[in-house]
C-alpha cells in the first residue's frame, strides 16, 4: 500500500520518482497485495500493481531513500545495509510524527483505511522534506 500511495501522491504533485517496495523477510515473495489493500486503494482511485519481493543488497545502492514501516524493519534494514550503501535508511514516520505504520492484516477494513490515510500523510511529509517544497506551495504555483 505504501508504494502505491507514495507513487500516487508524487504523481499528483508532478514529481517523477521511482518507488518500489520490498519486505525484509521473504514470506510473500511473488504474491500480489492483500485483497483488502487493493480494495482500499481502488476506493481512493489509487492504482496498485505490485508483486512482493525481498530487499536486496543492491537496493541500498540503487535507491536514495529506504523507508521502514516500523522499528523492527528499520533494525533489520540497518543490519542488511552494506558498508558502501548510498541510500538513507529511516523510519517513514520520522518524516512526520515518528509513529510506525501498524500491520492491519489481522484487523478489519478500518485498519486498512487508517493505514492508507497514514501513508498519504507520510508521503506528503516525506516529499516535502526531500523536495524542499510543501504540498501547499506546489498547489499555490499550479
Amino acid at each position: 500500500m505504501g508504494e502505491a500511495v507514495l507513487k500516487d501522491v508524487a504523481q499528483k504533485r508532478g514529481l517523477d520518482i521511482e518507488v518500489d517496495s520490498a519486505g525484509t523477510a521473504g514470506y510473500h515473495v511473488g504474491e500480489e497485495p492483500d485483497e483488502r489493500t487493493v480494495a482500499v486503494c481502488k476506493k481512493h482511485n489509487v492504482p496498485i500493481d505490485s508483486t512482493a519481493r525481498q530487499v536486496k543488497t543492491s537496493d541500498f545502492l540503487q535507491f536514495t531513500h529506504i523507508l521502514a514501516a516500523d522499528e523492527n524493519n528499520l533494525r533489520h534494514l540497518n543490519s542488511m545495509k552494506p558498508s558502501n550503501a548510498t541510500a538513507e535508511v529511516r523510519l517513514w514516520g520520522s518524516y512526520l510524527d515518528n509513529k510506525p505504520i501498524p500491520d492491519p492484516y489481522y484487523g478489519g477494513m478500518s485498519g486498512f483505511e487508517k493505514v492508507f490515510q497514514q501513508c498519504v500523510f507520510l508521503s506528503n511529509a516525506f516529499l516535502d522534506q526531500v523536495t524542499g517544497k510543501t504540498k501547499a506551495s506546489e498547489e499555490g504555483t499550479a
